[in-house]
């Protein structure tokens, strides 16, 4: 069972921390006490978490600010993942290790999920196609520092959908072009592919 504090933690993470019109927010912990029920206490620890992971900013009298993610930082974030990414696909098909049924099954799970409505979701089962790549090395500290991104990974997600409309269709096609590189066992199209989705990403969010 959750306690207080970790309750908090994965609501704000995952719910408040993803939601585009919550960036640039102010929250007080009263605030979010009320949307989910439980003492301020567990809140204000949760909310140190976050701010020690630099996902939110907590300033005296005013509450936790949700800064919206820089472009310096978006930029960061996909040469990080460029570099993990890349190495996983080679990896994967070095090994023989290639998750090709999962990762189709989820690219299908995907292409159900169009529309505005869904945009999170889309987001989330992205950042599984991504990170069941890199869970296929079968290297856990790997696993554990990816894994760390995925907040930022929505968020950066969630805002390139609504910037950029047919977004998702392109992000469905890339995808695709990753799988097919990676099942026919070429590491040179599979970083060629990666490095791409990840730059048309990366263009889509910082022409805002």
């Amino acid at each position: 069972m959750q306690s207080g504090r970790e309750k908090a933690y994965a609501f704000l993470k995952e719910t408040v921390l993803t939601d585009p019109d919550m960036q640039g927010r102010f929250l007080t912990e009263q605030e979010i006490a009320d949307r989910i029920g439980i003492s301020r206490t567990p809140i204000r620890e949760a909310l140190l978490l976050l701010a020690a992971e630099d996902l939110v900013q907590l300033v005296p009298k005013r509450g936790a600010h949700i800064a919206p993610l820089s472009g310096r930082e978006i930029t960061e974030l996909m040469e990080l993942r460029g570099i993990v990414e890349r190495y996983a696909a080679e990896q994967a098909i070095e090994q023989r290790k290639v998750p090709v049924e999962e990762l189709t099954e989820l690219l299908e799970r995907q292409r159900g999920l169009s529309g505005p409505e869904h945009a999170k979701e889309f987001i989330a089962v992205d950042h599984l196609f991504h990170a069941t790549m890199v869970a296929s090395v079968g290297n856990e500290l790997l696993n554990r520092h990816y894994d760390g991104l995925r907040s930022r990974q929505i968020r950066a997600g969630v805002v390139a959908l609504y910037n950029r409309t047919g977004r998702q269709e392109a992000v469905l096609a890339e995808h695709r072009a990753i799988l097919d590189a990676v099942a026919s066992g070429d590491p040179e199209a599979a970083r060629a592919a990666i490095s791409g989705h990840l730059e048309s990403t990366l263009k889509v969010l910082l022409a805002g």
